[in-house]
Parts: structure tokens; sequence; C-alpha cells
């Protein structure tokens, strides 16, 4: 009897400390409540690109809606493999300077199915890494909206893979890297304000004006071919952006709760605010201006959505629509041709909302807010960092985006031929058609 039960105490010191060097080591371990929120919130933001597809496909005009369709499922290959390739390791990989990642997660070397020790430590690496993917998707996707109904697809494909590689990926290590300079600045950027919709608005406006506005353009009525489409568009951006600013917590956690009821009740109050704005200035309230709305509200939250109250989403989702209305406006005073409003709904709903966390990020929210927003008087440093990404981010991409239209002018051309844009791209670029009429525009 004796002799059993040492050899039982034995033998649980032996497992005991063979299972030490495991928990020496400090490898983390995949949760499965968070691994299971995480693919999730990877599917919703994949689903935005075909969503963003149909938002777009309903307002071009009918012979061109197939060609706004392929932007989209071009950006969601193209740059799906841009990532894998070398993309995630620039954007997370460990920093050169603050500025870019290195090589080491090139072809995904090292990123399996367990959790990094650096980010989303409770999740598998490749779940982070999918994730993300699927803003990297998205991104260049928004920019086709200013350069619709006349840039070749042999440009964009391009033009796609460049951006996402001196633009895209560089930005998000400076903003989310832990190393990246304008993360140690302490500017907030929960999902993407400054990384997603700052730098494809403002890079969406450089590449509508450097092609050129549409033929007839401001001679000729240009009618979306389908509004019910771009409603249909608009509702599945909106519930795929719960995954695109959940995620940001990257957890099912309490952080997560905050960050989805925000973003709605930001859509909603931005769809009220233009309507009123519109109802006002038109006497008629659209049902494109309804989810044109909701599209800046979710926009105008998602750099706060991790740092601002609820109540705090509302004045945010009131502002940006009023704002994002006017400057859709403006467009037409100013003369240039963003087709589908790329700009004045993701450059300036991007900037509004990354001023306005300065304004409302709340420590109560997250305790990543080390100094609060200025009408909670956390005075003004946090401001100031957020005035600096901007700054920054309208620069770089602007720069960026010149060079890399200068090199498909070169090489592919930019534009369609004449008589190409007369006829539509979806039949001169693809040789399909979206619809069969008997008589075309």
């Amino acid at each position: 009897m004796r002799k059993n039960t040492t050899l039982a105490i034995t033998l649980a010191i032996t497992t005991l400390i063979a299972s030490l060097p495991a928990f020496a080591a400090g490898t983390p371990k995949a949760d499965t409540g968070d691994t299971a929120w995480m693919l999730l919130c990877t599917a919703l933001v994949m689903l935005m690109t075909p969503g963003l597809a149909l938002f777009y496909g309903g307002l071009v005009r009918r012979k061109n809606v197939l060609s706004i369709f392929m932007y989209c499922f071009a950006a969601l290959a193209i740059a799906t493999l841009q990532w894998v390739l070398f993309g995630y390791s620039t954007a997370f990989g460990p920093s050169i300077g603050g500025f870019i990642g290195n090589m080491d997660h090139a072809f995904l070397r090292g990123v399996g199915q367990a959790p990094s020790t650096t980010y989303a430590t409770t999740v598998p690496q490749l779940v982070f890494m999918a994730y993300q993917m699927m803003f990297a998707v998205i991104t260049p996707a928004l920019i086709a909206g200013a350069v619709a109904e006349r840039m070749k697809f042999s440009a964009f494909v391009l033009f796609c893979f460049l951006w996402n590689s001196v633009v895209y990926a560089p930005l998000a290590h400076w903003v989310w890297n832990a190393d990246g300079w304008l993360y140690k600045l302490g500017a907030l950027d929960f999902a993407g304000g400054t990384v997603v919709h700052i730098s494809s608005g403002v890079s969406a406006l450089v590449a509508a004006l450097v092609i050129g506005k549409r033929k007839g353009y401001g001679k000729e009525a240009f009618f979306p071919n389908n509004l019910t489409m771009c409603l249909t568009g608009g509702a599945l951006l909106w519930f795929g952006w719960f995954g695109f600013n959940g995620g940001g917590a990257l957890g099912s956690t309490g952080l997560a709760a905050n960050a989805f009821v925000v973003t709605h009740i930001s859509a909603a109050c931005a769809s009220i605010g233009w309507i009123v704005a519109e109802w006002i200035h038109r006497q008629k309230p659209s049902a494109l201006g309804a989810v044109s709305g909701a599209v800046a509200g979710l926009v105008a939250i998602t750099p706060g959505s991790g740092f601002v109250t609820p109540m705090a989403s509302i004045a945010i989702g009131l502002i940006v629509g009023v704002v994002c209305y006017a400057a859709v406006n403006a467009k037409s005073k100013l003369g240039y041709d963003d087709a589908l409003d790329a700009f004045g709904v993701h450059g300036v709903g991007g900037t509004t909302g990354a001023l306005l966390t300065g304004v409302f990020a709340s420590s109560a929210v997250n305790a990543a807010v080390t100094h609060q927003g200025l009408a909670l008087g956390g005075g003004s440093k946090l401001m100031i960092a957020q005035i600096i990404a901007v700054v920054v981010t309208i620069a770089y991409a602007v720069v960026m985006t010149l060079i890399i239209l200068g090199i498909c002018k070169l090489t592919t051309g930019l534009r369609v031929k004449d008589t190409d844009e007369r006829e539509g791209l979806d039949i001169t670029q693809h040789g399909e058609l979206g619809y069969h009429m008997l008589h075309e525009d």
C-alpha cells in the first residue's frame, strides 16, 4: 500500500515537472470563445467587399455594373495574395524603425495555429492574419468608387497591388503595430479610420483628379441603374461592420460589445442627420441619402468604436451625417468627378471620426486611452496626436498614390478609350453585359 502511494506521488510529481517548461515558456493558448468570435468577424468583414460591389453597382449606369463588381472582386483576390506573400509581414512583422515590418512572416512563415506572442494572444495567429487581411481587401475596393466607369481594369489590378504594398501596409504598421511610430505617439484608431478610410478616400480623390472626369459629366444626367441594389449593398455593409469594428477588440469581450453597440448607433444617427439635412436642403428625403448617411456613420465611428461611449456615438453620427452631406454636395461646385463619392463619404467621414475620437475618447471604455478626449477634460494631447495622424495619412497617401498612378500610366495606361467609355466598360473591358436591354445608355 505504501509502495503504491509512493509510486503515485512520484508519478504526479514527474508529470508536474514535465509540464513546467510549457508554463515557463509562456506559450499563449488559444481561447475557443475568442477564436469563434474572430472567425465570425473575419467572415463578416469579407462579406463587406461583395456588399460594397452591390452598393457601388447600383449607383453606376447599367452599362458599367459588371465593371464595378470586377473592381471589387479583383481587390478581393489581389489583396489576399499580396497580404499572404508579404503584406502581413510588412504590416505586423517586427518593426524596422517604426516605419515598416521586416520579412519574418513573408509567405506566412511562422504564422500558424498557435497565437502570436504580440497580437491577439488568445486566438491562432492564422485567424488574426485572416482578419487583418479582409481590411486589406476592402480598402483598395473603396477607391474604385471614385474612378468608376472610366479606369482600365488592367490599371486597377496593378494599382491595387502597388497601393496595398506601399500605402496600406506601411500605414497599418504605423498605427497598429506596437512599435509603429504613430502608435507610440498615442494616436487612436480602433478599426481603421486613418488606415482604411482616410487613406482610401484621399487616394480616391487623387485618382479621380488624375484620370479626369467621365465623358459627359456635368452635361448629361447620370442616373443610378438600381437603387434597390444599392440599398441592399448598404445593408450588407452595415451588417458586416459589426465584425469590422467588433473584431477590433480581438476577442469576445466587453470591449467588443461596446464597439458593436456604438457602431449601430452611429450609423442610425448619421442616417438621420443626412436625411434631415437633405430634407431641409432639397425638401425631399431620399433613399440614397438614407443609406449614404448610414455608411458615413459607420465610417466615422470606426476609429473611435473601441474608445467612445454609446452617448458619444450619437453625437458622432449626427455630426458626420451633416458634414458628409455637405461634402458630397460641394463636389459639383468644386468640379471634380468622384463618381460614387468615395472621398466625400470615406475621406471626409474618416477624418471627422478620427478628430471626434480626440474629443470623446474615454478611459472608462478602454484603458488604452491614456489621455481623455477634449470633451472629458483630457487636454489637447490626444487631439494633437489625432491631428498629426490625419495630416500624415493624407500627405503620405497623396504622394504615394500620385507615384503609383504614374507607374500605371506608363505601363498599362489609366483610362479606357473614349469609344469604349461611351459603349460601356462591361462589354469593352469584360465582354459581358450585366443587363440585356433593348436600349442601352
